[in-house]
């Protein structure tokens, strides 16, 4: 039986925050008790000390603990191809993007990736992620395995794309379907991985493979589908070249039954009212990327417009057209986003939507998002005065809601003092 108590300054929420007293939960001296990778107490530092006197104790005070943060989109292949100069999406995924993840094919060349992926996932405080692999079963087996070795909670799955991509990065509908599905038999499930179904986007699967999703979707109702709707304008009337039949961009995946209450779906910038509707309809979520959306040159996902219609919301760094591992640098640009649209988003909106609002999104806020017992120990230490920058700023700050802005805002890898994965300090 392994035991800790960290000590700290405590940040959970209960709801998405309306100004309502009890939508989040603040203790100054405040304590987590762990046994074996679930949270067994939380609250005021003396009373969950009493409850495990010789437990080992980290002390992370001044700083503020939150439960770790989530990312719902990334491309574990795009580790190298981060800060690729100058194109838009198609051409970026042209000339950068497909040409590295075809190195993925080589088993040893995707260990090593994986080890500096989740490297810099723990550096940077996400301790849970929606990540694509790409189409080689390798890079997933790889992924999984690094995962498992940690003892991370994760969701990954080779893409299925089966053209307008390379040959090297080609498979074909019953290929992609096969190989999801002994992926699906060996990794879902296990100890805390999950598979999510990742058909790439439309462009990249025909007709015939968009079906084979579909049939993993029905055969695997409890797994995710994580794939890209309308992130730019050029991908939406090719997509729209290639499935004459459908309505719109939203309705090419609903024709295949890919669009539910697990499907995360990257972007969603150039939507239609009518999409949004369907998105809604279906409890779709719309995922968040502004650092890559700005990167690119894709847009400004409208957060206002999408809520009033009632669709759902996550938030996501999409590394590698992303340009941070970080989930604070991630609010930051969302901030600023909104900022160009007239739309604001509070401190306290943004850290709700790293923690328990993107384990709702995932349907896995059972298990993580907030600092609750029997929740899984996966936890982030924050230091807002990690820099000789933010140390300034920190002298002016009078209210919780100025930390986190200014975490928000400056933060990165340093201000993150600690990762706990189960319990344990994990930060490299």
């Amino acid at each position: 039986m392994s035991e800790r108590l960290i000590r700290g300054r405590l940040l959970s929420f209960r709801d998405a925050p309306q100004g309502e007293a009890g939508d989040y939960v603040y203790v100054e001296d405040g304590g987590i008790s762990v046994r074996d990778g679930r949270i067994l107490a939380v609250g005021d530092w003396r009373t969950v000390e009493a409850t495990a006197p010789a437990a080992p104790v980290d002390d992370q005070r001044p700083h503020l603990i939150l439960p770790g943060f989530i990312d719902a989109h990334i491309h574990f292949p795009q580790v190298r191809a981060i800060a690729s100069y100058g194109a838009q999406l198609l051409d970026w995924l042209n000339a950068y993007v497909f040409v590295e993840e075809q190195r993925f094919r080589d088993p040893d060349f995707a260990a090593r990736m994986a080890a500096a992926f989740f490297d810099e996932l723990l550096r940077h405080g996400t301790t849970t992620a929606s990540a694509f692999c790409s189409v080689h079963p390798e890079s997933a087996e790889a992924f999984f395995a690094e995962a498992e070795r940690r003892g991370m909670l994760m969701l990954g799955g080779k893409v299925m794309m089966d053209r307008n991509a390379p040959e090297g990065l080609r498979d074909t509908a019953q290929a992609g379907f096969d190989e999801s599905e002994r992926l699906i038999a060996a990794w879902h499930g296990r100890g805390r991985l999950r598979y999510a179904i990742s058909p790439r986007f439309a462009i990249t699967s025909s007709e015939a493979q968009m079906e084979a999703a579909g049939a993993l979707a029905r055969a695997h109702p409890a797994l995710h589908v994580q794939t890209h709707l309308s992130e730019n304008r050029a991908e939406v009337a090719l997509t729209l070249s290639l499935f004459p039949q459908a309505r719109d961009y939203a309705d090419v995946y609903a024709r295949y039954g890919l669009l539910g209450p697990r499907s995360l779906m990257g972007h969603c910038i150039h939507l239609s009212d009518r999409e949004i509707d369907a998105m809604a309809e279906t409890g779709a979520v719309a995922v968040f990327n502004p650092t890559s959306n700005l990167f690119l040159g894709s847009g400004l996902f409208d957060l206002a417009r999408l809520r009033r219609r009632g669709a759902r919301v996550a938030a996501a760094t999409d590394v590698g057209a992303g340009t941070s591992y970080a989930m604070l640098g991630t609010m930051d640009a969302a901030y600023k986003v909104l900022q160009l649209q007239g739309q604001t988003l509070d401190p306290l909106a943004s850290f709700y939507m790293m923690t328990l609002g993107n384990a709702r999104a995932l349907g896995l806020d059972d298990r993580i998002g907030a600092l609750e017992p029997g929740r899984d120990a996966d936890f982030v230490a924050l230091d807002m005065r990690a820099t000789p920058a933010m140390r300034l700023r920190a002298e002016t700050v009078g209210s919780l809601e100025e930390e986190l802005f200014l975490l928000q805002t400056m933060g990165d890898d340093r201000a993150v003092a600690q990762t706990y994965v189960a319990g344990l300090p994990v930060k490299p």
